[in-house]
């Protein structure tokens, strides 16, 4: 994908291919993807070490990154306009031409190692992958994640990296001032001389719903919680809008119906929800840190405002307001090259889809009361949830908080099968 911003003064590349962790050749070496996404601006054709090529890279400012998720490897730089050339180029060499070795290898697999065991302080992080594998998700937690490190070899590094970098398995975004450019930036490309290979399809899980789960730490002081109710199909774009403006709604301001309520009474600091749009299923995501004591009234709040939607109580002046907000954003969200091309990325990367731009205000326009309860009640009705906490308090608690946030009328009997 080539976007054109005229006169930008800066280029944002974005190289992203199918090699998550998800890809891991076995088990045992699942946080392959993870290492391989560390060693990837190391020793390479041109540069016989990462502090080399991180100096020529970076010597007029320039900047660059990757990261790792279950599906994808992405890499990421931006640089000046006048050396976008350049900097195209190290991304090449980075890229299809990098040296693993031994050193570099033992090096980052104690980065990594250090980077996960820090992610074990931050709750958000622990309660997530375990609500992945509540609800059939095939994937580790952070602990398990941890004990695959010291299996990973060269030769695992070696074949990951083969298998998944290819021609057919990548995908990217440039964009910035592309005019008269554009032909030489495909030539480049094409010139990358990465194997064909394939384009990877995303998993596909059997996905249910689980009992609530309490992840125990001696430490944690409050309730750090995280809920997610999941449909087993990808949402229209129309859908995706929908739900985005009830998360406005419900969770987006100090004056929203659950956040600003919940704020209003003492009851929470915060708290917010999302919506996360994927190949196979699309969830519906609720988290936040609450006190003991306040628990129960706030899922109490959480209860009362859902079912509120559900039954369609739900004022058009409260989405008229939801959609002003969008057009504000909409209008806020392309002040820059990296803000243009994230947009882009997210569908583009993980599901494939792609929505221009200026299509955005048509569809918050179009924004309706009976499309966001149908899909509200979708997600409730699916059979597909779990809760998951992190906190020092008994079990018992966390059980009465998931009985809160059931909606039993609205439940089908198997619905997903």
């Amino acid at each position: 994908m080539l976007i054109d911003v005229p006169n930008a003064s800066v280029m944002n590349t974005k190289i992203q291919f199918r090699a998550g962790m998800r890809y891991a050749k076995r088990p045992d070496v699942y946080e392959i993807a993870h290492v391989v996404e560390h060693l990837a601006f190391g020793a390479n054709a041109k540069y016989p070490n990462e502090q080399t090529f991180e100096a020529d890279f970076t010597k007029n400012g320039a900047y660059h990154n990757a990261w790792t998720s279950d599906f994808s490897v992405c890499y990421e730089s931006e640089c000046a306009d006048f050396e976008w050339e350049r900097i195209l180029n190290l991304q090449q060499v980075a890229i299809t031409q990098p040296k693993f070795n031994d050193e570099e290898l033992k090096s980052e697999k104690g980065n990594v190692k250090a980077e996960l065991t820090g992610y074990l302080n931050e709750y958000c992080r622990l309660l997530w992958p375990r609500l992945q594998q509540m609800i059939g998700e095939n994937v580790p937690d952070l602990q398990e994640r941890l004990k695959t490190i010291n299996n990973i070899e060269l030769k695992d590094i070696r074949e990951h990296y083969r298998r998944t970098h290819t021609a057919h398995n990548m995908r990217f975004i440039i964009a910035g001032n592309l005019k008269h450019r554009k032909h030489k930036i495909i030539k480049a490309l094409n010139n990358w001389g990465l194997k064909p290979g394939e384009r990877f399809e995303i998993p596909h899980d059997d996905l249910h719903s689980s009992a609530p789960t309490l992840i125990r730490r001696k430490d944690a002081a409050n309730i750090t919680f995280g809920f997610s109710w999941v449909v087993p199909r990808k949402l229209t774009p129309a859908e995706v809008y929908a739900m985005n403006c009830l998360n406005h709604i419900l969770n987006g301001t100090m004056n929203s119906r659950i956040f600003g309520q919940a704020r209003k009474n003492g009851l929470v600091y915060s708290m917010g929800s999302d919506l996360s749009n994927g190949w196979h299923h699309a969830s519906w995501d609720f988290d936040g840190e609450v006190n003991a004591e306040s628990a129960i009234k706030l899922f109490e709040v959480i209860h009362k405002e859902l079912h509120k939607v559900l039954c369609g109580d739900i004022k058009d002046s409260d989405i008229e307001a939801a959609k002003s907000y969008a057009t504000g954003r909409y209008q806020m969200g392309a002040q820059t090259v990296n803000q243009i091309s994230d947009y882009y990325a997210d569908g583009y990367f993980s599901n494939g889809t792609l929505e221009h731009y200026n299509r955005m205000p048509s569809f918050i326009a179009k924004i309706d009361k009976d499309t966001i309860v149908r899909v509200a009640r979708e997600f409730i009705s699916s059979n597909i949830n779990a809760l998951v906490a992190v906190s020092s308090i008994e079990k018992a608690l966390i059980n009465e908080l998931a009985s809160i946030i059931e909606f039993p009328e609205y439940q089908i009997e198997d619905h997903h099968e």
